[in-house]
């Protein structure tokens, strides 16, 4: 009888300690969480970095018309009353006009 309970506990520690190791919530799993979670982390440091240089630049087109102007001219090729605007065109096809 002894040896019969013996072995049943046995068995019920190797199965705990498998639970332990490789079973759901196990330690396995735990490592495997825990890099997923350094690498989202530095990817949420990344956004927060770009979503702080795009907060600055909201602030700086609401606040000075000067910076508004400059994006307006820049990226919507905007010009004011009075002024000529003037493109420069590259040739890179090596091809000379008659």
């Amino acid at each position: 009888m002894p040896r019969a309970l013996l072995l049943v506990l046995l068995g019920l520690l190797a199965l705990l300690q498998y639970q332990l190791w490789l079973g759901d919530g196990g330690i396995s799993e735990r490592r495997s969480l825990e890099s997923q979670v350094a690498s989202d982390s530095k990817e949420n440091q990344s956004l927060r970095q770009r979503n702080e240089a795009l907060a600055d630049r909201v602030i700086e087109l609401q606040e000075g018309d000067e910076m508004l102007e400059a994006v307006a001219r820049e990226d919507l090729g905007l010009v004011r009353e009075g002024e000529e605007f003037i493109l420069f065109v590259d040739d890179k096809s090596g091809e000379k006009s008659p």
